[in-house]
């Protein structure tokens, strides 16, 4: 019974949320929690499964959120017509000269010949490439900069940004995994992180893509998920909330949030169903032997290296798919806040908390963790108005409520630890 009651004691923190502050706030926090825990999910995919260090989620978060843009964004004609062609045919000759440098690595002996003709090959296509790409990015990003300035994507319903980021994070770890996975655990999670920093910067920087910093606003919403506005305007919908005894903002604010919880709650379950069947088939059994002891399962002889690129790329395309559905959520995409004390330290607490190897402990771990992560900024701020309420005022009284604060990441460090001390396989153990 502890895995029931433990949801029934998070889902009663969501309910008392809503009744002593706000429905809306509490769902907005449920919203998240959802799309946290099957971030969570994908870590624990990696890390429970199969042992891998990967602290490079908050990357293929932000590519989940490229694939909304690229998805659902309309195209901007002036764009392309400016410089599109450039652009692509850039991109082109830059794949056409890594694809060149390996092919010569491979074809020809080691020696001085290939070394030259390697450093030739990639001198000159990176020549070619720059004089082909930056006239064309200049061109792209000239195009009413105050409002576009980048490409756009494809005009698509953003519902199908969701499985397109899962691809496109898919597709990234596998080139990641290629290159990475040979390393031991400690270097492999300094190379993850390293290469979504990377991740980052270029979403940043490359206007073209998706505006850099400048961010993309406006997203569309899914079919089904109507705007406020249009709630507000309309007359059975007042009705409805007038019997409710409901002002039309709250209301439509609150059924806005049910509509994309109802959204989230499907792909969760659907990522959860899927992953436990994975888990108690064969493959699963075969994951977990090479996660405990890689020489008696490559004795056996199972390929361990293709096996933790296969879970590498499962784990990271749950992760996009988790990203695209969090710029969904917001209606927007802003490089700027993809911080790895977010979306790559505060999953991983979310799975150690849970339980690492336990599904149901890391859907667990995001909802109260993310709960907490939100709700403890404003119960410590009451709290230390209460302690403080007989202090006269003073340097110390506002050092007090001033450190209220911090106390987010005072009580994950607390929870971390007591969970270490006191249930170190999680608050859900893996059977």
């Amino acid at each position: 019974m502890r895995a029931p009651l433990l949801f029934a004691a998070v889902a009663c923190l969501f309910v008392l949320t809503g009744e002593m502050q706000s429905w809306n706030v509490a769902l907005a926090i449920l919203n998240m929690a959802l799309v946290s825990a099957i971030m969570a999910m994908g870590v624990n995919i990696q890390w429970g499964y199969a042992g891998l260090f990967n602290i490079g989620g908050m990357g293929f978060v932000a590519l989940g959120g490229l694939a909304a843009v690229l998805v659902s964004m309309p195209p901007v004609p002036e764009a392309w017509a400016a410089g599109g062609v450039g652009v692509v045919a850039g991109l082109a000759l830059g794949a056409l000269t890594v694809i060149g440098a390996i092919t010569l690595v491979r074809r020809m002996p080691a020696g001085r010949m290939r070394t030259v003709l390697l450093l030739a090959v990639l001198i000159a296509g990176f020549i070619l490439y720059r004089r082909v790409f930056d006239p064309a990015v200049s061109a792209v990003e000239a195009v009413t900069p105050a409002a576009t300035g980048y490409l756009g994507g494809l005009g698509l319903p953003i519902l199908l940004a969701w499985p397109a980021g899962g691809l496109i994070a898919a597709g990234a770890a596998w080139l990641i995994g290629k290159t990475a996975l040979g390393l031991r655990s400690d270097y492999l999670a300094i190379a993850t992180l390293g290469i979504s920093e990377i991740v980052i910067a270029i979403l940043k920087n490359e206007d073209w893509l998706a505006r850099g910093v400048k961010n993309v606003i406006g997203l569309p919403r899914p079919t089904g998920v109507p705007f406020e506005v249009e709630l507000q305007r309309s007359a059975a919908f007042l009705d409805w909330a007038a019997a409710w005894g409901f002002d039309p903002m709250t209301a439509s604010s609150i059924v806005v949030k049910l509509a994309y919880a109802g959204f989230f709650v499907v792909v969760l379950g659907l990522i959860v169903w899927l992953a436990e069947r994975a888990l108690r088939s064969p493959w699963g059994r075969m994951m977990r032997a090479i996660r405990d002891n890689e020489v008696a399962a490559e004795a056996m002889g199972k390929d361990v290296t293709a096996r933790h690129l296969q879970v590498f790329v499962l784990g990271s395309a749950v992760i996009g798919i988790a990203g695209a559905m969090m710029t969904t959520l917001d209606g927007q995409l802003t490089p700027g806040t993809y911080q790895p004390l977010r979306f790559t330290f505060l999953v991983w607490v979310m799975v150690i908390v849970g339980g690492s190897g336990n599904n149901w402990g890391a859907v667990l771990g995001g909802f109260l963790i993310w709960w907490l992560w939100v709700m403890v900024e404003p119960i410590g701020l009451w709290l230390m108005e209460v302690v403080t309420s007989g202090m006269a005022d003073g340097l110390l009284k506002n050092r007090l409520i001033e450190a209220a604060a911090h106390m987010r990441l005072f009580v994950m460090g607390l929870v971390l630890l007591f969970v270490l001390r006191f249930a170190p396989r999680g608050l859900i153990p893996e059977r």
